[in-house]
């Protein structure tokens, strides 16, 4: 079964990674006494800034289940399958590295600080466990993609159980993915929601993309769930609640970001995916190709990773906001191009592991 390439998805995770560029480098060296809920322009990049997580989870559920479900159509997805769990780890060994500080190491002192849990560590094990949960039900695709959907219901909903969670039982590297306690940025839970969510739709996508009207039916759709989860998911858990009696349903329709924030994505999609036809072959797409580049060059040039000395050691919370805005730009530019003259793609990455792990073979 042939379906077609989703070009926007490149237009979606460049819109992500830039976002995530200009939002690190204005969080971590805005000084605080700017940081004015009353502003409206403040508020404005404050909402625009909490979308780029959902969104990069929910692409990268998206994309690689995607893939596995075009490999498997044609009768050979084990090549797929250990390449998603070798992307899987090597995103969890490059989450753990960049908070390594060597220069530190090297002199004798040593913290738990590296086992602390970022978006690369919870990506990786998103695509592990998708992929586990491909290989026990790629025979059984409608069952594959109401579990996916389930899942992503049920991390959502569950949400108030374990916001605050504390683990002391369990070794840090194990406990970090499940509590916030130790500094950790992201979990697993409620975040695998999103890539359970995006696997889901993947598998929609595989199934449907070559009829005809696909494209605009899934348009309208993506704007309308939207438009529908942003503005009365929180009534919708409320009258389950009256339904049911069921009192988790009231705690999370109180604080309910995760349904909101999916919204937010699906109306993301359905602008890239109306404009598909203008950003085929164009930067945007281009910059899209090169995430985890751009990941990793950004990480050691603001926070210091691997020596200590980042933006953050000489400029963290000093900056006035147009000294803020202008370096942001600056910090973009230069991270793009270093991530397109120094690191071609992200498959530079890769190769230098392949290459590492095939020399320990030998």
């Amino acid at each position: 079964m042939q379906s077609n390439r989703l070009y926007f998805i490149d237009a979606v995770r460049a819109f992500a990674i830039l976002m995530m560029l200009q939002g690190h480098f204005i969080d971590t060296l805005l000084d605080p006494i700017y940081r004015d809920k009353t502003n409206t322009l403040y508020n404005i990049w404050s909402y625009f800034r909490g979308i780029t997580a959902p969104v990069f989870f929910t692409i990268s559920g998206l994309v690689f289940t995607y893939l596995l479900l075009k490999a498997h159509a044609k009768g050979n997805d084990k090549p797929r399958i250990k390449k998603g769990l070798t992307r899987g780890l090597l995103l969890l060994g490059i989450g753990y590295s960049l908070r390594i500080n060597l220069i530190s190491w090297f002199s004798g002192y040593f913290n738990t600080y590296f086992l602390v849990i970022d978006v690369l560590q919870c990506i990786g094990l998103a695509l592990i466990i998708l992929v586990c949960l491909h290989v026990l039900l790629k025979k059984h695709s409608y069952v594959f993609s109401i579990v996916l959907a389930s899942i992503g219901c049920l991390c959502f909903v569950s949400e108030p159980l374990y916001r605050n969670l504390v683990i002391t039982n369990l070794p840090l590297i194990i406990a970090n993915y499940m509590t916030k306690v130790n500094g950790s940025v992201f979990t697993i839970l409620p975040w695998f929601g999103y890539s359970a969510f995006g696997a889901f739709i993947s598998t929609v996508f595989f199934r449907h993309a070559h009829r005809d009207r696909f494209k605009i039916i899934t348009i309208a759709t993506f704007f309308l769930v939207g438009y529908l989860l942003m503005y009365y998911s929180s009534w919708a858990l409320l009258e389950l609640n009256d339904l049911t009696g069921i009192e988790l349903l009231k705690r999370s329709a109180d604080y309910n970001y995760l349904f909101t924030r999916l919204g937010n994505v699906l109306i993301l999609f359905g602008l890239f995916y109306s404009f598909e036809r203008f950003l085929k072959q164009s930067i945007i797409a281009k910059i899209g190709e090169k995430t985890l580049s751009m990941y990793v060059i950004h990480f050691i040039i603001l926070y210091g990773s691997f020596t200590g000395y980042g933006l953050k050691r000489w400029f963290s919370k000093s900056l006035e906001p147009s000294e803020a805005i202008i370096g942001a730009v600056i910090f973009i530019i230069v991270v793009c191009l270093i991530s397109f003259h120094y690191a071609k793609t992200n498959h530079f990455v890769y190769s230098v592991v392949n290459k590492i792990s095939s020399r320990l073979k030998k």
